[in-house]
Formats: C-alpha cells, structure tokens, sequence
C-alpha cells in the first residue's frame, strides 16, 4: 500500500467517510500509523474541507499535502473501498 509505514495526519471533514472511518482503514487495511498532531515525523497529512491549524503547520514544515479526492481515488485504486 502507498499508505504502509507511514505517519498519516487527517484534518478537516471528509465528505465520503468518517475520519474514525478513515483511520480504521488507513491503519488497520493500509499498514499506516495515524497521529493526531502535525510534527517533522510526520509523512503526510489528508486534509478535507475546512482544514485548520494542522494544514498550515503542514506547510511550515514542508510535509507532504494529499487533497480528499487524492485519498479517495488511492483508496479505490488499491481495492480499500468500492466507491
């Protein structure tokens, strides 16, 4: 998975699942390693709409960004989710 070993952040709301949803799956199907704070250990941070003070703290550090659709079609594409 593109997701496995990887610190992963979400921030914002997901319009297609849950973020306790998404991190069930990023964790539990993915092999990720979910956190709910930005620091330089983090690999990347999904963000959704609305996204706050992680996002930005995101960008301070340089930290990979994947936008909600991103995530969505990765998901897809590696068979997490059907829709």
């Amino acid at each position: 998975s593109f997701f496995a070993n990887k610190t992963i952040v979400l921030t914002g709301t997901l319009s297609f699942m849950g973020r306790t949803e998404a991190s069930k799956i990023l964790e539990d199907e993915c092999g990720a390693k979910m956190s709910g704070s930005v620091s330089k250990k983090t690999d990347l941070v999904i963000v959704g709409d609305n996204a706050g003070s992680k996002y930005d703290k995101a960008m301070a550090l340089h930290i990979p960004i994947m936008d909600e659709e991103q995530f969505h079609q990765l998901l897809i594409d590696e068979g997490k989710i059907l829709f």
